[in-house]
């Protein structure tokens, strides 16, 4: 299984905020953001991992750089991609070639959850059979949440900006088939961008997708979030 990282986001609201390190490289407890990510992805079992930065973040690129040099030999290489891009679809698009021909893991490198909840959710995912696994949770701290609707069985009905009744909002990790990357050619080919708009077409295209719920997912989007974090992550241990 491949796991996929979207880090070609500017971090102009950290920087604006007095964080002087792009984001990709802000410490939770001690490790970089998109370090724990590829130590988890590990711990996973990858295959290989491919990540996505922008072209204006040299520092990021001289990490990640060096980063590949050490893994080109191991059980689990990574892809790089440097290249700035209009959304995070399009950044999607640009890790696509790296991720078809077996299921992959995909979330964005300010995304922090629990090991163990992702773990789980992993295994999940390996045992069902539907098309896409959308990590999930009822925890709520978003400036614009996408919301999922979900049936009984967790099956997602639809993706929504407002409520509407829905009890979940999306967690922004995505575990799909190789399928799901044809829907993805054909959101680019429409001139479509945003992950949410992917994700509806992926219900619009008749593609099964289940929800996981996990207890809690934070995004490092404010340096105030830096310490929500870094407490979660420290009441797991």
């Amino acid at each position: 299984m491949k796991f996929a990282i979207i880090a070609a986001g500017d971090g102009s609201r950290l920087a604006q905020e007095g964080v002087e390190v792009r984001k990709p490289l802000v410490r939770l407890n001690g490790e970089m953001m998109i370090e724990r990510l590829i130590r988890i992805f590990i711990n996973q079992g990858a295959t290989g991992i491919a990540v996505i930065i922008n072209s204006k973040m040299p520092e990021v690129a001289d990490y990640m750089q060096k980063k590949q040099k050490e893994m080109v030999d191991s059980s689990c290489p990574i892809d790089l991609v440097i290249k700035s891009t209009p959304s995070s679809m399009h950044s999607f698009y640009e890790l696509s070639p790296y991720l078809d021909g077996e299921p992959f893991c995909l979330t964005t490198v300010d995304t922090v959850f629990a090991e163990q909840d992702f773990s789980a959710y992993i295994s999940c995912f390996k045992e069902c059979n539907a098309d896409g696994l959308m990590a999930v949770t009822d925890y709520i701290d978003d400036e614009k949440p996408l919301y999922v609707a979900t049936d009984e069985e967790m099956n997602i009905t639809g993706f929504y900006d407002e409520q509407h009744g829905c009890r979940f909002i999306s967690g922004g990790i995505y575990c799909l088939r190789p399928k799901a990357l044809n829907v993805l050619a054909l959101c680019i080919e429409k001139g479509q961008s945003r992950m949410r708009n992917y994700q509806r077409c992926l219900v619009s295209e008749g593609l099964k997708l289940k929800a996981y719920a996990f207890p809690k997912i934070l995004d490092v989007d404010h340096a105030g979030d830096i310490g929500k974090a870094e407490e979660f992550l420290s009441n797991q241990e």
